[in-house]
């Protein structure tokens, strides 16, 4: 398998306020979100990563997006580094997340083809998959209804094509399905498993099981900023009912 990503012992910590301390019922000023984590993606395949909230699985995320630096580490993205390479890192990655907030008077056409735009996408081929991508997703009746008047399972598929349009060959979604109706859940999971087959590499992060048994074809589970265990499906659940089971285990200390 030809590798694409390669996370190499990254580590960050942020500095809290004093309303943060209090949150996380702390009386440190430090907070370790990321410590020493590694694993590797490949071409054509989804990778999970799996955690409880606060784990450290959207700072990893958005160190491998190259929207925050590691402290320590690097991480490669088709030999490239996003410590040192980051604008070269970024035209082959497309990133979505629930923090990507489109302003609500720009309609869908007009913001597809702004993002075409900005990535010097040639004006034919960037018209050819927006008509693609618009009838996939079902925005072709709204390409001209402002982000604000949209559902928001709409405003969701509308971030996902704008977060794609370069094509780009990783591909990485922060709780894709978080918030969303079924109907729209599915589309963007058969999505991504359409990608997939295409030979993209997909990284997904997720609190939910089901989402991770359905789509993953490995995982990597992170706890406390630690990655606990990386490998398939099969073989991480091994002999236990569910990933849930397995999960709590080594939650609870029942697991190595």
């Amino acid at each position: 398998m030809e590798k694409t990503v390669s996370v190499q012992n990254i580590s960050k910590t942020f500095t809290l306020s004093k309303k943060q301390m209090k949150i996380e019922k702390s009386n440190s000023k430090k907070k370790v979100a990321v410590n020493g984590l590694s694993f590797d993606a490949y071409r054509g395949e989804i990778f999970g990563l799996l955690g409880p909230n606060g784990a450290g699985k959207t700072t990893t995320l958005r160190c491998i997006s190259t929207l925050i630096k590691p402290d320590s580490g690097d991480i490669l993205i088709d030999n490239y580094s996003v410590v040192k390479e980051e604008e070269k890192v970024r035209s082959s990655i497309g990133f979505l997340t629930s923090d990507l907030k489109l302003e609500d008077f720009f309609t869908p056409n007009y913001l597809y083809d702004y993002f075409s735009k900005l990535h010097g996408i040639d004006p034919e081929v960037s018209e050819a998959r927006k008509e693609k991508m618009f009838q996939r997703f079902g925005i072709d009746k709204f390409r001209e209804v402002k982000v604000g008047e949209l559902s928001t399972g709409m405003r969701q598929k509308v971030q996902l094509v704008v977060s794609i349009v370069h094509n780009p060959e990783v591909i990485i979604f922060d709780e894709p399905t978080n918030g969303l109706d079924v109907l729209t859940a599915r589309a963007v999971t058969d999505y991504l498993k359409e990608l997939r087959n295409e030979g993209k590499t997909i990284i997904v992060s997720t609190h939910i099981f089901s989402l991770v048994e359905k789509i993953c074809d490995r995982v990597g589970i992170i706890i406390e900023g630690k990655l606990k265990v990386v490998d398939t499906l099969s073989k991480i659940i091994g002999d236990k009912l569910s990933l849930e089971d397995y999960f709590f285990d080594l939650v609870e200390g029942g697991s190595n």
